[in-house]
């Protein structure tokens, strides 16, 4: 859902007027206001309670079908009741909330609910026409609902003989915004009039019409009902289908559909059965939740996450466009070009920054600015989908921008060596420094190769920042110490171990296959993958985002304990890069089996608490799901074990795979790498092959 009026590069990633999320999602909406309590009337029906200011309904039971900018929001019943977020939206309002079929006057009881695809859900119900044949259903109603705004109710018959049944189907909607309705305050349903083969709602907040194939026999208006008379034979079928539209709108075409795709259409097959399904269900959920900027449509980005943060959330979705880089480099361009046109340029300290809200920290912490990493991230995006292959037509035209990042860089550091976040007073967080020292190296390395200057002075203040990061960064104690969380501006170090951490060991992709040096120094980093892969950390189903034994320590606190895919894809990556492969196997194992719990859609973030024999891992209820940096996570997790580094300029790609194999084999096809199809396989024994790539790609040492 794409918030039309502000600027897609303002920070402003969620649906107007949604509450402020406990992790900092809408920490730029204004509180809501507690409501005044109201008595019903004598026969009235009690109105939806409005919710504590800055709680969300749960959501984590929820069926989310997503094509943005539509969404289609079930519980596992099937029927739409007009309840919590239930309903088809479009851009941000509910278009439809009530959606209830009766067969032979009986609602249909629901056997199953479940995903068909990141944009449809399959919903079975049985009827019992009558009482004459005995406990067994006669008649299966199935529907299929899709995110665009059409569902099609199918009736199926098992009985002997033909059946004729009246089919009503009960609809109704408030046209609210899904801020209104995630904080209670949606209001009652609107007057209905028959339109055509249907219903249509009309008031200030907009207009919805619901057309049906084939037309109904009857339309009531004041109960919003259609009515068929449907003669099924034994054995036969009848369906009909609900169209859901804005007043004069056409059916919703997602980004994703076609050839138009940025993202390669990748596979996976291996020993392991999971790693399929979540290739396939991560690509298909970065698809879904794709938009493109209003005023630039060629360019393409990736929303933050459904169904609360259906808009541009800078610093996630360049993170998610690195982390799927093996899927092509258009997500990436498309991104950065967006996020270009809003740099802010006008002289200041923060000219060059790449503009983004506040994000709470957690209970440890004041809250960062989403803006310092999306700046950051912004040249080393760039530095790294140049490797994989991005066209110098764009290498020029994205170029001036990151140099205005690396400027900013050096300009907000001044005298000091920490960089702050928020800049220029907050206190120096660990994972800020991680993200500055490769923005600086990839940076250095992306202006030489194109004869820009800067980057001496680039490599130097990572040097330097290197070696005050090992000495002052480091809490020592008598198990080997840990890096601290953050140094405040008075040189207090903040000494829990955070999740956070493992971007100490994210240095990124140089030219000829080789990596960034990191933070850490050697003994450093065998200490930092001891904590990472120990029980603290290591929750059995992903990486904690606090330890387990630190004060504050909440398994469903989203920065306090609970598992981020994102940060577990970071530690797993990291680790393997540094030989830790045992620690980055047990990682990775949890997630995939988290995964396989969650459907293969992993959420945004689940509860932290560790794992047990013939467990699952416990729902966020305030998760998104799909969320995007979550679905590139799950990209990331496969493609890393053939750890393919290209170096598409110099026409070559290494591949330096996890040795161990702790998936077995797997094999990765359709793949992008220098703009074509790459395939590649990883035997048991931990050796890769590649079994496609582009005309002249040379594999290096």
């Amino acid at each position: 859902m794409h918030v039309p009026a502000p600027s897609p590069v303002s920070g402003r990633s969620e649906v107007a007027g949604v509450p402020k999320r406990s992790d900092g999602g809408q920490a730029d909406r204004p509180r809501l206001p507690a409501p005044a309590p109201r008595r019903p009337s004598a026969g009235q029906a009690l109105a939806p309670v409005a919710r504590r200011p800055g709680a969300l309904p749960p959501a984590h039971a929820s069926l989310v079908c997503v094509a943005l900018p539509a969404l289609a929001v079930s519980t596992d019943q099937g029927q739409l009741n007009g309840r919590g977020l239930e309903g088809f939206y479009r851009s941000g309002r509910r278009m439809l909330s009530r959606c209830q079929v009766r067969v032979a006057g009986r609602e249909p009881v629901a056997v199953q609910a479940r995903m068909l695809s990141a944009d449809s859900a399959r919903f079975v119900a049985t009827v019992l026409p009558s009482t004459e044949g005995g406990p067994d259903p006669d008649v299966v109603v199935e529907r299929i609902r899709h995110a665009d705004g059409t569902e099609r109710i199918t009736l199926h018959s098992a009985a002997s003989r033909p059946l004729r049944l009246p089919v009503e189907v009960s609809l109704g909607t408030d046209l609210a915004e899904l801020g209104a309705v995630a904080s209670g305050r949606a209001g009652p349903e609107l007057p209905a009039s028959v339109h055509d083969s249907g219903m249509r709602w009309s008031s200030s907040r907009g207009h919805c019409v619901v057309t049906a194939v084939p037309a109904p026999k009857d339309a009531l208006a004041s109960a919003g009902l259609l009515r068929w008379e449907v003669q099924l034979p034994p054995g036969g079928s009848q369906s009909v289908e609900l169209r859901v539209r804005p007043d004069g709108g056409g059916p919703v075409r997602a980004v994703s559909h076609g050839a138009s795709s940025p993202l390669a259409s990748a596979r996976a097959v291996g020993d392991d059965p999971t790693v399929q399904r979540l290739l396939e269900t991560s690509v298909a959920d970065l698809r879904a939740l794709l938009l493109r900027d209003p005023t630039h449509p060629a360019d393409v980005y990736v929303a933050a996450g459904a169904p609360w943060r259906c808009g541009l959330a800078p610093a996630e979705a360049l993170a998610a466009a690195r982390m799927t880089l093996p899927l092509g480099t258009r997500l990436a361009v498309g991104t950065l070009r967006t996020l270009a046109r809003g740099q802010l340029k006008k002289p200041g300290p923060r000219s060059g920054m790449i503009p983004g809200p506040t994000r709470a920290a957690g209970p440890l912490l004041p809250p960062g600015c989403t803006g310092v990493e999306a700046t950051l991230l912004f040249p080393a995006l760039l530095a790294e989908a140049w490797r994989w292959g991005t066209p110098e037509a764009d290498m020029e035209e994205l170029l001036p921008t990151a140099e205005r990042c690396l400027r900013w860089l050096l300009d907000a550091l001044g005298d000091n060596t920490f960089l702050p976040d928020p800049h220029p007073g907050g206190p120096a967080r660990c994972e800020t420094q991680a993200h500055a020292h490769r923005a600086a190296l990839l940076g250095a390395d992306l202006l030489d190769a194109h004869g820009s200057a800067g980057g001496t002075d680039l490599r130097q203040w990572a040097e330097r920042l290197r070696g005050r990061f090992r000495e002052e960064f480091w809490v020592a104690d008598r198990t080997g110490g840990r890096p601290a969380a953050a140094r405040l501006p008075d040189g207090r170090l903040i000494p829990y171990l955070t999740g956070s951490a493992a971007h100490l060991l994210d240095t990124g992709l140089l030219g000829a296959g080789a990596l960034a040096p990191g933070l850490l120094d050697k003994v450093q980093t065998e200490q930092l993958a001891r904590l990472l892969g120990g029980p603290t950390m290591d929750s059995g189903w992903g990486l904690r985002s606090l330890g387990a034994k630190e004060a504050g320590y909440n398994a469903f606190g989203h920065r306090s304990g609970a598992v981020r895919p994102h940060e577990t894809a970071v530690a797993v990556t990291g680790l393997a890069a540094a030989g830790y492969e045992k620690e980055a196997g047990s990682l990775l194992r949890g997630a995939l089996g988290a995964a396989e719990a969650f459907g293969h859609r992993l959420p945004e973030m689940y509860a932290g608490e560790q794992r047990v024999a013939g467990g699952a891992p416990l729902p966020h209820p305030a998760a998104c799901r799909p969320a995007a940096v979550s679905a590139a996570a799950g990209v990331q997790l496969l493609t890393l074990l053939a750890g393919i580094r290209p170096d598409a300029p110099a026409g070559t790609v290494t591949l330096n795979p996890v040795r161990s194999a702790p998936l077995g084999e797997l094999g990765l096809t359709a793949l992008r790498v220098a703009g074509a199809p790459f395939s590649v396989r990883v035997s048991r024994l931990g050796l890769a092959m590649v079994e496609e790539a582009a005309d002249g790609l040379q594999l290096g040492v």
